[in-house]
């Protein structure tokens, strides 16, 4: 497995899920910037993709849930989703602004629809992004696509090799894998994922196991005993408080 710009850092990868929700709405620049101001170098958002090709940083496919406008993202043109405000008062951000605003920031990034895929690589090829970001999908076909145009991106595993690499961890095959790492939660649909075995068996392959979305102090020190590699979470601040707390913060640049 090819190692990857996004992967080579000197500790634990702690990821700000959505940005700092106590410095802001979710998946807004105010949000981000909180995260960022605490150090933490790896931001988590998705993209929804406009009806004229615009990629917002938004997690839902509706804008109803967050903002006071209705409607689907996909069947509206960017001048009209531009007046939405999330949670009344902050603009939804471009993915371009983003990665231009935080360029010493790693993103972890969803493309939540088959059509904001390739807006997604135009983005990240004019952005000069690709060491910068990893791409996850629960859909393998979008994954299959983002690896045909970025290759040197660095992408984690859709279900399918998720569960391939669980079976290989109970001394199953395996096969051959693309991505660079598992980005997954611990238990999914009743079946345990996480345990000792697959970080270890992950270990063994030379792919990183990310566990989301982690909220929990007692959850995160277990995690991280276990011998996870990143944890993302909704909470920052006390994710970095358990890292400060077992000497394994070293996220500011």
């Amino acid at each position: 497995m090819p190692s990857h710009a996004f992967l080579e850092h000197s500790g634990i990868l702690a990821f700000a899920h959505r940005g700092d929700h106590e410095a802001g709405p979710e998946n807004t620049l105010a949000a981000f910037e909180g995260a960022v101001r605490q150090g933490f170098r790896y931001l988590e958002t998705d993209v929804h993709c406009t009806r004229d090709g615009v990629l917002l940083a938004f997690h839902d496919d509706r804008l109803d849930r967050v903002t006071a406008e209705r409607g689907v993202i996909a069947q509206m043109d960017y001048a009209t989703v531009r007046r939405a405000r999330v949670h009344g008062r902050e603009p939804i951000p471009l993915l371009e602004e983003l990665l231009g605003t935080f360029a010493e920031t790693c993103f972890n990034i969803e493309p939540k629809s088959d059509a904001a895929v390739e807006p997604l690589v135009r983005v990240i090829k004019r952005a000069g992004a690709k060491e910068r970001v990893c791409i996850g999908s629960f859909s393998g076909r979008r994954l299959k696509r983002v690896r045909a145009a970025l290759p040197e991106a660095c992408t984690s595993m859709a279900p399918l090799e998720t569960t391939r690499a669980r079976l290989a961890s109970l001394a199953l095959p395996m096969g051959t894998l693309q991505a660079a790492c598992a980005q997954v939660p611990v238990w999914w649909h009743g079946i345990k994922v996480v345990d000792k075995r697959f970080i270890e068996g992950m270990k063994r392959r030379g792919l990183h196991t990310h566990v989301w979305t982690v909220n929990e102090a007692s959850e995160m020190h277990r995690l991280l005993d276990l011998g996870v590699d990143g944890l993302m979470t909704d909470r920052p601040a006390l994710l970095k408080s358990v890292l400060i707390s077992r000497g394994q913060w070293h996220q500011a640049a």
